[in-house]
């Protein structure tokens, strides 16, 4: 883990979307397509706001999501929706965008198809994280009944979780796909979180912080 400090959050916006097209241009020097997974959630509404008037070539960028509520896109809190008003606008609209929610299936029905669509996008290039005061990332959550087999090395691409905690079900990227990302960048805020993310380090057990599955491999930025 590398801790970037900030003195407060502005900074961090501006200095984490001024990495995130970094890398994502560096990578596109290399690759065809380049493969973006970003998440839901507060934390990075404003750096996306700030990124998705970047001049990069979009129209080669696929934008993934790390994980789904199973909420159509004109619910509140889709992370589709979440990202089309903030992130696919501007220059970034011709970024090619995968959600995941089918109208039509719940989602244990539709999982193995939305893998489908998915696996040919990976390795992900470039992963943006956010992390929960109970140390989930994407929607690892670690009161899930099936965290274990979501952590596990030979885990599916995607899997369905249940929270109890959460009102709804989810869809997630699993932890070894997330963890093979080339560039993975956690963005977190609050002193709550950073003694959350001290809490992570000191258990060791990823079934209790979903976070460590990415933690080694990654770049932390912080802002109270």
């Amino acid at each position: 883990m590398n801790f970037n400090e900030y003195a407060d959050q502005e900074l961090l916006t501006l200095d984490l979307a001024r990495i995130l097209a970094r890398d994502l241009r560096n990578h596109l020097k290399h690759n065809e397509r380049v493969t973006f997974a970003v998440p839901g959630g507060r934390t990075p509404v404003d750096v996306f706001e700030e990124l998705s008037a970047v001049h990069i070539e979009w129209e080669r960028v696929d934008v993934i999501l790390t994980d789904e509520r199973w909420l159509p896109e004109t619910h509140p809190r889709s992370n589709a929706g979440l990202i089309r008003r903030h992130l696919l606008k501007d220059a970034a609209a011709a970024a090619r965008f995968h959600p995941y929610w089918r109208a039509d299936r719940e989602p244990e029905a539709a999982v193995g198809d939305l893998a489908l669509e998915i696996s040919p996008l990976l390795p992900i290039e470039v992963l943006l994280l956010g992390m929960g005061e109970d140390l989930h990332i994407a929607s690892l959550f670690p009161d899930a009944e099936n965290i274990r087999a979501a952590l596990a090395p030979d885990a599916p691409v995607l899997m369905v979780m249940h929270p109890p905690s959460q009102p709804e079900p989810r869809v997630t990227l699993t932890a070894p796909v997330l963890a093979d990302a080339y560039n993975i960048h956690l963005a977190i805020t609050g002193e709550s979180k950073r003694a959350a993310l001290g809490r992570a380090e000191e258990s060791g057990d990823p079934a209790f912080a979903p976070v460590l599955a990415v933690l080694d491999e990654a770049e932390v930025y912080w802002a109270p």
